[in-house]
């Protein structure tokens, strides 16, 4: 079998899994990676900052991103502007965003375009991943040319239920080196904390 292979029989296991996770724990994981986000040190230093906005079983990142906004950090959030491939794209509000193609709150085409290089502090979706930074997304490829151009800081978060031991990887997989869960930060795949 190849990891082609493995990501996709292991993608449908843990969709299965996201589904069946409790609301209550849902919301709780969320909000204390939400939280641990806004106490990073990468954060706060972020004059510019891009996240996804999460919907359905995903980390809802509203909270993180109005308290941006707030902050007047420059705020953006992908765009899907073709198979696989996405850009970042300024708000000045939530109320910017509608369901793009794919579902997902995206901003308009005419939202002004950021430089992938402009960005201090990635925020990175994932269905799952390992506490050693290798990422299982939802099969698309976005973030993976996205990430190849980012120069700031880049951190992937997942709820500690949704972590696997390994992720099957590829060679145009990009490995990152932060993981956020609810329990703290996974730097190279050693737990520390939040803040730094």
């Amino acid at each position: 079998m190849t990891a082609a292979d493995e990501k996709r029989a292991l993608r449908r296991r843990l969709r299965v899994l996201e589904r069946s996770l409790p609301a209550d724990y849902r919301e709780s994981s969320g909000r204390a990676i939400v939280s641990a986000l806004l106490s990073m040190e990468a954060y706060r230093a972020a004059q510019c900052l891009c996240c996804f906005v999460g919907t359905g079983p995903e980390i809802d990142t509203r909270p993180l991103l109005r308290a941006a906004l707030a902050a007047r950090k420059r705020v953006c959030v992908p765009l899907c502007t073709g198979p696989g491939v996405m850009d970042a794209r300024r708000i000045s509000s939530l109320d910017e965003l509608s369901p793009g193609a794919l579902g997902i709150p995206e901003p308009p085409a005419d939202a002004p375009p950021v430089s992938p290089a402009e960005i201090d502090f990635l925020i990175v979706p994932c269905l799952s991943c390992d506490r050693a930074g290798n990422r299982l997304g939802r099969g698309g490829g976005y973030y993976d040319r996205f990430l190849c151009d980012c120069r700031g800081v880049s951190v992937l978060i997942c709820r500690e239920a949704m972590l696997q031991d390994s992720i099957p990887t590829e060679p145009h997989d990009v490995r990152l080196s932060l993981v956020l869960s609810e329990r703290g930060v996974y730097r190279n795949g050693t737990l520390c904390p939040a803040t730094r």
